[in-house]
């Protein structure tokens, strides 16, 4: 089939997000690439948000609307997904807008290199943006390598759990779903579909846009909760997961990664006077001393992970004055050299 042939479907979702709907919506519509149905889910809103939606859909024949009960973000992509026609599935969040060329390149990549999935890096807009540097480069990564990358936060390429950011041919996804009712439920979204790809394009172009820290977003709510009711258990999922299907070394990163993502909680925790969570954490990795201690003498620790891990170990307390005092006396005084 040639490469204007395929649908690509868009899922949209759109909870109380009237202000920021339409920038959302008139981007898709300006795509490049036309052969695009756009399924805007409204997950119950109370605001205009579904009477924006109806507009664009009287207006627009490429955009049908779902109205349902708010269920959260996982029910809303699925309920769109059950509808989607497109040979190829891409996925954005309501309040962000993506680049006139976006689903045009992702898909040509898909074709050029004749892979499922393809990958996009993003630009953070807002307060607290993160400055990219952007290559325009187009890869072509094998399972093991895009897994690699996705598991261990790679800086020369970045594959991010969020969904937003790829395009997935339709098959490479059909037995996955959302976990319907949790949050950060891409960590395994994204974990199971590359493993189900053979290899994937990533794109070095922030094609997607997306608002950091828009007030009222759900990932300014409820830190608490979302870390150990949802982030935790799905980490810990993606190393099981990972195992099971044969690729143990990668699941031991995964491990590895996920330690390091505990101090940072930890830290985190104890900066915001949240001592009941940091409490948690330390007594989590405390409790798995000897696990940790195991990967951490793998060759790929960093020394200075496990430097880190050690004093933690012996110390959560001790470990958190030295890395506030490093913090605070240090790295002025590197600034300042």
């Amino acid at each position: 089939m040639y490469q204007s042939e395929l649908l690509i479907s868009v899922i949209v979702t759109a909870y109380n997000i009237e202000k920021y709907l339409p920038r959302c919506l008139d981007s898709l519509i300006a795509q490049t690439y036309q052969r695009l149905e756009i399924i805007v889910v409204d997950d119950g809103s109370t605001d205009r948000t579904g009477q924006i939606c109806d507009r664009y859909a009287a207006e627009c024949p490429r955009i049908s609307v779902i109205h349902k009960e708010n269920g959260g973000p996982s029910a809303a992509r699925n309920a769109g997904v059950k509808i989607a026609k497109g040979d190829y599935i891409g996925y954005v969040d309501g309040d962000d807008w993506v680049e006139p060329d976006m689903y045009e390149e992702m898909l040509r990549a898909c074709t050029d290199l004749q892979v499922p999935v393809a990958i996009c890096t993003y630009r953070q807009v807002g307060e607290g943006a993160e400055k990219i540097h952007p290559t325009g480069n187009v890869m072509l990564l094998d399972r093991n390598r895009a897994l690699e990358v996705y598991i261990c936060d790679q800086e020369q390429y970045h594959i991010y759990p969020s969904v937003w950011s790829k395009l997935f041919r339709r098959d490479i996804i059909e037995n996955i779903s959302f976990r319907e009712g949790r949050k950060s439920e891409d960590i395994m979204y994204t974990t199971m579909a590359l493993v189900q790809a053979e290899s994937c394009a990533f794109l070095d172009t922030p094609y997607y846009n997306y608002m950091v820290d828009r007030q009222g977003s759900i990932m300014n709510e409820r830190l608490h909760e979302r870390r150990f009711q949802d982030e935790i258990p799905f980490w810990r999922e993606q190393e099981s997961y990972l195992a099971e299907h044969g690729f143990t070394e990668l699941a031991d990163k995964s491990y590895y990664y996920f330690c390091r993502r505990m101090l940072y909680y930890f830290l985190d925790f104890k900066t915001r006077g949240m001592k009941e969570s940091a409490r948690r954490i330390a007594e989590m990795l405390t409790g798995e001393k000897k696990r940790i201690r195991e990967i951490y003498r793998s060759s790929y620790v960093a020394k200075g992970d496990r430097a880190r891990m050690a004093l933690f170990l012996k110390s959560p307390e001790i470990y958190y004055d030295v890395v506030k005092l490093y913090d605070r006396v240090v790295i002025p005084m590197r600034s300042k050299v």
